[in-house]
C-alpha cells in the first residue's frame, strides 16, 4: 500500500516530527511504501510530490490544527487523526489503514 500524508501539531516542533518518524516506521515495518510531509514553524519540509499523492492509496492527515493543501488530495480517501493517536499508537492506525484498503 501507498500512503501519503500531513503531520502538523498545535506548536509545529515536537509532535509533527515524532508523529512524521512513527508512521513511517510503523509503515515499513508493514511492508508499505510512505511519504509524510511536516508544517510547522518551519514551513513546509518534505513537500508531497503531485505523482506520489497520485499514487497513493490512502491518505492520512496527522494534525492537531489546519493543514494547507488538502486540496491536493480530492478524490482521495482521506484519515484525520490527531498527532497524539499516532504517537501512542502507530502500528494499530497501519493496520486500520490495511482494513480500509481492503474494504475499498
Amino acid at each position: 500500500m501507498k500512503i501519503v500524508g500531513i503531520a502538523a501539531c498545535t506548536a509545529g516542533i515536537a509532535h509533527t516530527y515524532i508523529a512524521k518518524e512513527k508512521l513511517i516506521k510503523a509503515a515499513h515495518a508493514r511492508g508499505h511504501e510512505i511519504a509524510i510531509e511536516t508544517q510547522g514553524l518551519a514551513g513546509t519540509q518534505d513537500h508531497l510530490s503531485e505523482k506520489s499523492i497520485k499514487e497513493a492509496d490512502i491518505v492520512v492527515i496527522a494534525a492537531d490544527i489546519k493543514v494547507n493543501g488538502r486540496e491536493r488530495f480530492k478524490g482521495k480517501k482521506v484519515v484525520d487523526v490527531p498527532t497524539g493517536l499516532v504517537v501512542k499508537s502507530p502500528s494499530k492506525l497501519i493496520e486500520k489503514f490495511e482494513e480500509i484498503q481492503v474494504h475499498a
